[in-house]
């Protein structure tokens, strides 16, 4: 038999199972060995390295037209893939909110894989697993049967579909026909909200300027009084106030707006309430953080992430609605070729694809669940306190360092912070300092700008993260920031 055959089939064959499955079962074991390992000795390794130009320089090949050995296209991605990714497996990954991922997802996912599953509708179990974990978020967040939820990219496709809702509820299912038509409707969020708030306008066609920033406070949750001011004077300019979104868990530093004033808001002012928790939202695991979110039950929807502080492998982004009604309205698209019935593979709607605009989906929810029923809300919740106990560690380190200064409270996970420059730009030279610990591979902290300082954020997502590893970030600060003070 030739290298060819044994690898995964021969040049003319009309299907591409392999001819050798022993082969390829002998190829598939050592993969899967070499990712446990890759997961298990991650310590062992830099959190990030640089790409060097002549593995850069591999991927700018021209389409290949002939076949490659199996083992030698895996030799390529042990040789010049696997070194070279984001890091966020490993635990010194401090940078904006990546979760770390399990083994356990892992294989879930190659289990979806093999699978090879549509989940964009009919009637087979993907579906009914999705609507399982549909069922654990109504239960988490207070949620009534009557709520809808999909998996989807991630929080910022999950924060447009949301407006997306508000939007048809705001002015009928009419809208999906004749379009906005001018209406001028606006929107409300704080100013340190993510940036996809902003672009869900955007792309729904208000356009950037609809979507207004309000003012925060010293804790960076959004000023009340000042939101309702805003909505008065709209009103008062002819605007159709139709949408507030808060966030639980800010990008910059973690804070959670009042989503139980924010709710009161938009009873009184019939406005549809949206929280943006794109990793915040699952502190309700944790009895500890769970208080903290009131609220958030009577949101109007939600957006979140299982792959930030749920550890759920890369991607599982989910949103819910409260009126699942309203969420099948805004994207319900009839077509023969999507016919339901009432029995066989095209029965069980209403399907996913009614709830979002993805007809091709795949088997998200598997991994999901894999990790929820695996591990256990309890564990999950203890988890992310533990992060937060990392962070609390991390920022009374900082406070104990004579060259180092906080720049803003620590609500949650996340830590600002940055090297005090005896002289000379301090910005500058803290964006050395953290190209300079990315390239040392000691640690993966990002920078933000907090009151007009850069900052260094420290963003403990990353379940194998603990004190030490925050202790060894801190270090590499200090001794860097003193070697370039010295230059």
């Amino acid at each position: 038999m030739s290298g060819m055959e044994r690898a995964g089939g021969h040049s003319g064959a009309a299907s591409l199972d392999p001819d050798d499955w022993d082969a390829l079962r002998a190829d598939a074991h050592r993969m899967l060995d070499d990712m446990i390992d890759y997961i298990a000795d991650v310590r062992e390794r830099p959190v990030w390295q640089p790409i060097p130009d002549a593995v850069r320089a591999g991927f700018s090949e021209q389409l290949p037209r002939n076949e490659t050995p199996l083992g030698e296209v895996y030799r390529t991605f042990t040789d010049n893939i696997a070194p070279y990714a984001t890091g966020n497996v490993h635990p010194g990954f401090m940078g904006w909110v990546h979760g770390g991922g399990t083994a356990v997802g892992m294989l879930a996912e190659m289990l979806a894989a093999g699978l090879n599953a549509n989940c964009g509708g009919r009637n087979h179990i993907g579906i009914e697993v999705e609507r399982q974990i549909v069922r654990w978020v109504r239960e988490l967040f207070g949620f009534p049967q009557s709520a809808s939820g999909l998996f989807v990219t991630g929080s910022s496709m999950a924060n447009l579909m949301a407006l997306l809702v508000a939007r048809t509820a705001a002015l009928g299912p009419q809208v999906r026909e004749g379009g906005i038509k001018g209406e001028p409707l606006t929107a409300y969020a704080s100013a340190a909200a993510h940036g996809c708030v902003v672009q869900a306008a955007d792309l729904a066609g208000l356009g950037g300027g609809a979507l207004r920033r309000i003012a925060f406070d010293s804790a960076h949750r959004i000023d009340i009084a000042a939101l309702r001011r805003r909505i008065a004077e709209d009103r008062a300019a002819g605007f159709q106030p139709f949408l507030v979104t808060g966030s639980a868990g800010t990008v910059d530093v973690g804070a959670i707006d009042d989503l139980a004033a924010l709710a009161a808001v938009c009873r009184e002012e019939q406005l549809w309430f949206h929280v943006d928790g794109a990793y915040g939202s699952l502190g309700m695991l944790s009895d500890e953080i769970a208080p903290r979110l009131a609220g958030l039950s009577e949101a109007d929807s939600v957006a979140l992430d299982f792959h930030k502080w749920g550890q759920v492998n890369y991607d599982a982004g989910f949103l819910i609605v409260r009126d699942g009604e309203a969420h099948r309205q805004t994207f319900a698209a009839p077509a023969a070729y999507l016919r339901r019935e009432t029995r066989g593979l095209a029965a069980d709607s209403p399907w996913p694809c009614d709830f979002g605009p993805d007809l091709s989906r795949g088997f998200r929810a598997l991994k999901t669940w894999f990790t929820l029923k695996t591990f256990g809300a309890d564990r999950l919740g203890a988890m992310i306190a533990r992060t937060c106990a990392v962070a609390r560690h991390l920022e009374a380190r900082v406070r104990r360092e004579p060259k180092l200064e906080m720049l803003a409270p620590v609500a949650l996970n996340i830590v600002c912070f940055r090297y005090r420059a005896a002289s000379g730009d301090a910005d500058a030279l803290n964006a050395e300092i953290v190209a300079d610990i990315h390239e040392s591979g000691i640690a993966a902290p990002s920078s933000t700008t907090i009151d007009g300082k850069l900052a260094i954020r420290a963003a403990i997502t990353n379940h194998r993260t603990a004190f030490e590893d925050v202790d060894r970030m801190v270090d590499a600060v200090l001794r860097f920031g003193e070697a370039r003070e010295q230059r």
